[in-house]
C-alpha cells in the first residue's frame, strides 16, 4: 500500500497545475481533482483571514480518520500538497524536495510559462525518483 496517495501544485489564482496519483484507492477524475484543489486554495485563503495571530501562513496539515493532507506554501504563492496515509512522517521535508524540483526543472525551464500546467519531462522522472525512494524509507522504517 502506497504511503503517498496524490500530489497537487497549485497557483497562486488557486488554478491545478499539476496532479498526479500514486494509487489511492479512489481515483478522482479530472473534474474531482480541480475540485479539490480550488476548494483547498479557498480554505486555505480563509484560513489565513480568520487566524487570531498576526503572519499566519495558513493550513499545514489536515488529519482524518483515512487521510492526512500536508501543504507547502512557497513565497510566490504556490501551493504544493500531498495526501498520504495517516500518520506518514516527514512529508513536510518531502514536499521541500518536491519544491526543490519544481524551482530546477520548471522554473527554469525556458519553455514553461509561470502558472501554466506542468508539462516537464525531466520534473517527472525526478519527481518519480523522489517519491520511489520515500517509499522505500518508510518500508524501511
Amino acid at each position: 500500500m502506497a504511503a503517498i496517495y496524490s500530489l497537487f501544485i497549485i497557483n497562486k489564482s488557486g488554478g491545478l497545475i499539476f496532479y498526479k496519483d500514486y494509487g489511492s484507492a479512489g481515483r478522482m477524475d479530472t473534474n474531482d481533482s480541480l475540485r479539490l484543489a480550488s476548494l483547498w486554495h479557498s480554505m486555505h485563503a480563509i484560513s489565513q483571514q480568520l487566524s487570531p495571530t498576526t503572519g499566519c501562513a495558513g493550513i499545514e496539515l489536515l488529519q482524518a480518520h483515512t487521510f492526512d493532507l500536508h501543504c507547502f506554501q512557497a513565497l510566490t504563492g504556490t501551493k504544493f500538497f500531498v495526501v498520504c496515509e495517516p500518520g506518514t512522517l516527514h512529508m513536510e521535508a518531502l514536499l521541500k524536495v518536491i519544491y526543490e524540483l519544481y524551482t530546477d526543472y520548471v522554473l527554469k525551464n525556458p519553455f514553461y510559462e509561470m502558472e501554466m500546467p506542468i508539462r516537464c519531462e525531466l520534473f517527472d522522472l525526478n519527481l518519480s525518483q523522489v517519491i520511489q525512494k520515500d517509499r522505500v524509507a518508510l518500508l524501511g522504517r
